[in-house]
């Protein structure tokens, strides 16, 4: 069964189709086009216009366009609508009108990815399942995502992202969830707000297209949790507070061992265990909230618990990996923690306290001992306050305990200052400068952690390391 004929498309778009076609993906890059994908000639920073003709030629089953691009034939399989995006949302609107699933919609200024994907991971066993791809989260991901939506999903896990205010209400209001969970509200994007109740009462919209009664899950040990409490009460919801602090799920010890986090917890005046397959406070919390998700739209809480257990994190975002450095000696190695994706003042925090808990080897390497170190980048969005922001993190806990850290990036200059002599590695503007003479500054034992904005590109730092020999299994 194909995922759209022209006529639905056509119909859901009020476009105008060429040709009998059908497709059954939803594509807006030609480097990931699949055949028989519909590729979409979104605008951004360049115009998919411009790609059309080279998505055709890979395959693809047509093209939803504003115009006959340059290049294809007048007869070619198109969709010719007034305005790309708007079909898109057109086509959006329409997958979710016709699927019976059960839509999550996730959001929060820490954690959305990781949480839907534990989501993921939860609840694929227990029937079909669509996702977001990636972060794939905004004004253009929303839609693509539910625009890929197999009419026969029976859970749907929909993430939603935000740079300003107003920009989660469009999307919560085109997805239309049975279910929403914020994971955290945390000093994000404060250029674009006046302070953290403003983007809590942003990260509060995700409510408002719930029914009344549905499960409104949020994290109850943010300073904000109040606001997002009153959401629940307003808009007559099933209000599911989570956290050390949660009435609802309440967690009550944790512990890390190794590479494994157990969490001990109380829901329904019930005690509750679960285990995940990484270190880490900040993924327990979640899990916890995904489990509360998945317990509220009355999923299997047991065939969750033990999937959850097998969940790591996705590449990007604390995902951690051993690089055994020579090819012959199996001891030469060190661990390195990725979490090069993005980085605000709360996953930083939390990435670093992973880090400061890690296990590091003695005995190997030139060095002989183990050490924890981390390369830190501009946490970028954080506004006026951006500097003490950066400054603020050599006062963690965490961060003192810590044997070298290396900074990139203007903004990290304020951290690096303030670091004493015995932790102070080196300072670079760019993450490229860094990975000159990489190899120097690691050595075989070492936990290595790479932590960063996007747009500081610390994935060049993960990518050198991993050169400096193979990636094995964590044993």
């Amino acid at each position: 069964m194909s995922l759209w004929t022209s006529a639905q498309a056509a119909a859901a778009t009020g476009g105008k189709a060429q040709g009998d076609w059908a497709v059954n993906g939803v594509s807006i890059d030609t480097r990931t086009i699949e055949a028989s994908d519909l590729f979409v000639a979104l605008k951004d920073v360049r115009d998919g216009h411009d790609f059309v003709a080279m998505a055709l030629e890979k395959g693809a089953g047509a093209a939803l366009v504003s115009h006959i691009p340059e290049g294809v034939a007048p007869d070619a399989p198109l969709l010719v609508v007034d305005d790309v995006l708007k079909a898109l949302e057109g086509l959006g609107a329409a997958a979710r009108a016709r699927t019976d699933a059960k839509v999550i919609g996730i959001t929060g200024s820490v954690g959305k990815t990781s949480t839907k994907e534990m989501l993921l991971a939860m609840l694929s066993p227990q029937g079909r399942t669509h996702a977001s791809v990636d972060s794939y989260n905004n004004h253009w991901g929303v839609p693509l995502t539910l625009a890929r939506m197999p009419a026969d999903t029976e859970y749907a896990i929909i993430e939603m992202g935000m740079n300003h205010p107003g920009e989660i209400l469009p999307l919560t209001m085109l997805a239309r969830p049975h279910a929403a969970m914020v994971t955290t509200v945390a000093a994000a994007h404060l250029e674009a707000f006046e302070n953290i109740t403003g983007i809590a009462l942003e990260k509060a919209s995700i409510f408002d297209s719930l029914p009344i009664g549905a499960p409104a899950v949020y994290n109850a040990d943010v300073e904000t949790s109040a606001i997002l409490a009153a959401k629940t009460h307003d808009k007559r919801l099933h209000g599911i507070a989570f956290g050390e602090h949660g009435f609802d799920w309440k967690l009550k010890e944790l512990s890390i061992q190794g590479d494994t986090t157990v969490v001990q917890a109380e829901f329904d005046d019930k005690p509750i265990l679960f285990k995940l397959a990484t270190p880490g406070r900040h993924f327990a919390m979640n899990g916890l909230g995904a489990l509360a998700i998945v317990q509220a739209i009355g999923a299997d809480l047991g065939q969750a618990v033990a999937a959850l257990g097998r969940w790591t994190p996705y590449k990007g975002r604390g995902q951690r990996e051993v690089i055994q450095l020579d090819p012959v000696e199996t001891s030469q190695r060190l661990s390195l923690i990725d979490d090069s994706y993005n980085a605000n003042p709360t996953s930083v925090s939390a990435a670093l306290e992973v880090l400061a808990g890690a296990q590091t080897t003695d005995g190997v390497g030139r060095i002989g001992k183990g050490r924890r170190i981390a390369f830190l980048g501009d946490m970028k969005e954080l506004g006026t306050d951006e500097i003490a922001l950066h400054a603020g993190l050599a006062h963690l806990e965490a961060t003192q305990s810590l044997d070298v850290v290396h900074c990139v990036g203007p903004l990290m200059r304020a951290l690096y200052d303030l670091l004493p002599e015995h932790q102070r590695g080196d300072w670079y503007e760019t993450s490229a400068q860094m990975c000159e003479g990489l190899r120097h500054r690691l050595d075989a034992g070492d936990v290595v952690l790479v932590k960063g904005s996007l747009s500081m590109k610390l994935g060049l730092i993960v990518d050198a390391i991993r050169k400096m020999g193979h990636r094995v299994t964590d044993e």
